[in-house]
């Protein structure tokens, strides 16, 4: 379908439609349309303030940022993804460009260059987002509590949330994703729903679309959903996303001699080379670095290695006969709290740097490393990841890589956003340690 075409809302039997897109700050917004208005959303554009942008997590915005008041842009609502929302009774959805009001990419826009960045690739991505999330509820005194018993996929615990799983992954088919997968994962209340490989766009559509769903599912439920990197204790939720680089075939496969490509190899190179610029893309929040430990099941080091999923680039295992379809990479080092979008094009410029520069990867590393000592790590060139929002933050900001292949208006204005995150998160550890010591000294 192309601009201008007649979007089927009466097929559906639309009330409202969402135009859904997502900030720098990695927070899924959307302007609500009347459906009798959704053709000329389509052909024209729907204006929105350019200030939305500069919101952070928190929902404060920085002041002496670019982006001001008087600004405004428009959202260019994508029609190929017009689909039903289940959980919400008549109403559609979009997902949407953002562009300028003469109707010019705006450059800070991430879909958009997302996008742009594909089409000018020698290889198209194929890619997913295994996306863990937390079901709870609150108690009589506001805290909250995991909904279902701990445990690595217990049977108990599919049995006690079966029937909102279910919904969900109903709900997901009825939008047309393909649910690969579901089981209960480490920690109590702890789910992980898998859908399946998507060229590059669409798998982040996708995401979006899942995150939505398991949270708006989960309310009609009167339970709560959660993608928090650290949300409970202990307990941990990540965003491991796997990608293949494809032409007529999978190129991260080498068929004559039955192992990973050496342009996987190079793209696993150019991934820890810029890892921790990268992390600022993909751990994007001050709550993400609790999460980036040692021994966490998460990743605490620059490393890779085949099934080792301490490493930060792990290569999953393949069922014999399938290795051609599915030889893969797996990124560990990303959580929910993305920007899904610049996440995708960080990994992917990431590596195919390393592709361009021919990088060779240091030598797998075949075990554990948290449990090598730090000098059996120097000896290996394992490195530990940065292990604060602000120090990823620095590394992005002087990464010559990042900065070309995200221009200086979306690069600066991420790094804003971003800053007044983490400003805001040190100033209140500044306040609760002032409050916690003056009742000791």
């Amino acid at each position: 379908m192309t601009t201008g075409d007649k979007v089927p809302t009466n097929d559906t039997n639309f009330d409202l439609v969402r135009l859904v897109f997502v900030t720098q700050s990695g927070a899924v917004r959307a302007h609500e349309i009347n459906a009798e208005k959704v053709d000329t959303a389509v052909e024209n554009g729907t204006p929105i303030s350019e200030l939305v942008q500069s919101y952070n997590a928190f929902g404060r915005r920085d002041k002496d940022g670019r982006l001001g008041a008087a600004g405004e842009v428009k959202l260019q609502p994508d029609p190929e993804t017009m689909r039903s929302l289940p959980y919400a009774e008549q109403t559609g959805c979009m997902l949407c460009n953002i562009e300028t009001l003469a109707g010019n990419p705006w450059p800070i826009d991430p879909r958009s260059s997302l996008q742009k960045f594909i089409s000018e690739m020698a290889y198209q991505p194929a890619v997913a987002f295994e996306s863990e999330f937390h079901l709870f509820t609150r108690d009589s005194d506001g805290e909250a509590q995991p909904l279902d018993t701990k445990g690595v996929y217990l049977t108990e615990s599919t049995r006690e949330t079966h029937e909102t799983i279910r919904r969900i992954v109903t709900a997901l088919e009825s939008q047309g994703l393909v649910v690969e997968k579901y089981y209960p994962e480490y920690a109590a209340g702890k789910h992980e729903v898998v859908i399946g490989h998507q060229p590059g766009l669409r798998a982040v559509d996708e995401h979006i679309l899942l995150r939505e769903t398991v949270k708006s599912v989960a309310r009609t439920d009167d339970f709560r959903a959660t993608f928090l990197p650290r949300p409970f204790g202990t307990a941990t939720n990540g965003c491991h996303i796997h990608l293949s680089l494809w032409d007529d075939a999978n190129r991260f496969y080498d068929s004559a001699k039955g192992e990973p490509s050496e342009l996987c190899e190079q793209f696993i190179a150019g991934i820890l080379t810029h890892a921790s610029a990268l992390l600022a893309l993909t751990a994007p929040t001050a709550n993400s670095y609790t999460r980036l430990r040692p021994q966490y099941g998460a990743a605490g080091f620059v490393c890779w290695g085949t099934g080792n999923r301490e490493a930060l680039v792990r290569i999953p295992a393949t069922q014999a006969g399938t290795e051609a379809q599915s030889t893969r990479i797996e990124f560990r080092g990303a959580d929910n709290t993305i920007n899904p979008y610049l996440a995708l094009i960080g990994l992917l410029a990431a590596g195919a740097d390393g592709i361009q520069r021919e990088l060779e990867p240091p030598k797998a590393v075949t075990v554990d490393p948290g449990t090598l000592s730090p000098t059996q790590r120097a000896e290996r060139g394992i490195e530990r990841l940065p292990q604060t929002l602000g120090a990823a933050l620095d590394a992005l900001a002087t990464n010559e890589t990042m900065r070309e292949v995200l221009g200086d208006e979306l690069l600066e204005t991420y790094l804003e956003v971003k800053r007044s995150h983490w400003d805001a998160f040190t100033e209140s550890a500044r306040s609760w340690n002032r409050d916690r010591l003056r009742r000791i000294y």
